[in-house]
């Protein structure tokens, strides 16, 4: 029995992976259901389509940003499984809120007055939950799984978590949404009842009292962290990855919509695409490694990744303009362009060499600290990535009002994959140093 389906069929691991799931799910089947409403069917601009959906992003991000301290303490200080039932608890009432605003969405009642700032709301609550969520479901793994599990289990908590994007983003994209207002309360409840499985995981180290002063605590927890030169470079590493990330999600609905003449389902396909490579990615890169966490592999993936990048950038400026009816095109349409396979592959391509990249880095931050800061490590990581991630909506935001199309921008992004590497490199180079040490 190989030591995925080990741990697949495990307490110890299920509860975890399904809870994570489902909260991956319910995560982007509400932003994407509110996102694609509103592109499609409340902008009728380019420049006002992406800034919403920087907008979207940025404040699902915030949380990140000025909570992860507190959450890295709580884990760490308090039984994570017990969190994980607070947790899910408070997204089944976090999600009648936002089906709420979808229902007033679909019905065009209070459109500009209620029902976005009610969907805005519910998306900021959300990013609040996953900011506690986060560290949670990282420190966890070392606690309940051996040393040689670790990689595997955070490879299919990767994998898991995407495959649930694209599940989540697939749904967005066909259903109403009315229906997308009744299935997140749904998810979430199921949620609740899988959470409540996951084992018992006490503190392991020597309880402190929590700082609730979020500048002070988040400052000091960031400068406490980064003095390991490895996690630094690895914390550095994973911020630029989440940066790129940012950007191309903020671009596929409006790049999709005005650039490639495609309907909602087709920039749902994009965000499809991008959740699959991931995935695969992380079982290949899982493969490659046998087992062992080693950043060897991050600077050929992220050139990779750069590469593909350029190559799904000259593909969208190479598409031919629309030259029948004004009607968007729609799945089936649009897999029957010429140039619509090469989009595809190339789009597919930057996502493996992501989840190739990214995973081991995380499996990195799990395994090279002490049990007891597993969860502060994490939410230092999680406070710097998303401090990356806001950066990246903002350039986004800045560009487009400086007037640079959506499919120029990506060439930026491509750009900034070199950075990554140089940091994947130094961090490889720093492992090996200790190694021979």
């Amino acid at each position: 029995m190989t030591t995925t389906t080990q741990l697949i069929r495990a307490r110890r691991f299920l509860p975890l992976f399904v809870t994570q799931l489902l909260g991956a799910f319910n995560d982007n089947l509400f932003k994407n259901a509110m996102i694609l409403f509103v592109v499609y069917e409340v902008y009728h601009s380019e420049a006002q389509e992406a800034r919403f959906s920087a907008l979207a992003s940025a404040i699902f991000i915030i949380p990140f940003f000025l909570l992860s301290a507190l959450a890295g303490q709580l884990a760490d200080m308090r039984d994570k499984a017990l969190l994980i039932r607070i947790i899910k608890a408070c997204e089944i009432a976090i999600m009648l809120v936002g089906g709420a605003g979808l229902v007033l969405a679909w019905q065009g009642v209070a459109l500009h007055a209620l029902a976005i700032p009610l969907m805005l709301v519910a998306l900021f609550a959300m990013g609040i939950h996953s900011t506690f969520f986060g560290p949670i479901k990282y420190a966890i793994l070392p606690q309940h799984l051996n040393k040689g599990e670790v990689l595997g289990g955070t490879g299919l908590v990767e994998a898991g978590t995407y495959l649930a994007v694209l599940a989540g983003t697939i749904v967005a994209g066909w259903i109403s949404v009315e229906a997308a207002a009744i299935t997140v309360v749904i998810v979430a409840g199921i949620g609740f009842f899988a959470g409540s499985q996951v084992p018992p995981a006490p503190p392991l180290g020597k309880l402190e009292p929590l700082d609730f002063h979020i500048v002070r605590s988040s400052i000091t927890l960031v400068r406490t962290t980064m003095r390991d030169r490895r996690v630094y470079l690895a914390i550095c590493a994973i911020s630029f990855f989440w940066a790129i990330g940012t950007v191309l999600f903020v671009q596929f609905p409006p790049l999709a919509k005005n650039i490639l003449m495609a309907s909602k389902q087709v920039a749902s396909l994009f965000l499809v695409i991008f959740s699959v490579g991931v995935a695969i990615g992380a079982m290949v890169i899982n493969a490659m490694l046998k087992g062992k966490v080693s950043a060897r592999w991050s600077p050929i993936s992220v050139i990779g990744m750069g590469l593909f990048l350029v190559a799904f950038q000259r593909v969208c400026a190479l598409w031919p303009p629309h030259s029948g009816p004004e009607e968007l095109m729609d799945v089936s349409v649009f897999v029957t362009q010429p140039l619509a396979i090469p989009l595809l592959l190339t789009l597919l391509g930057v996502a493996v060499c992501g989840g190739m990249f990214v995973v081991p880095l995380y499996a990195f931050l799990t395994t090279f600290v002490d049990k007891s800061q597993t969860a502060r490590t994490v939410a230092a990581n999680n406070i710097v990535n998303s401090g990356a991630m806001v950066l990246g909506a903002v350039v986004t935001e800045a560009m487009t009002l400086l007037g640079v199309p959506v499919v120029h921008q990506l060439l930026v992004v491509a750009a900034s994959c070199a950075a990554s590497a140089w940091l994947g490199y130094v961090l490889f180079r720093a492992e090996q140093s200790a190694v021979t040490a």
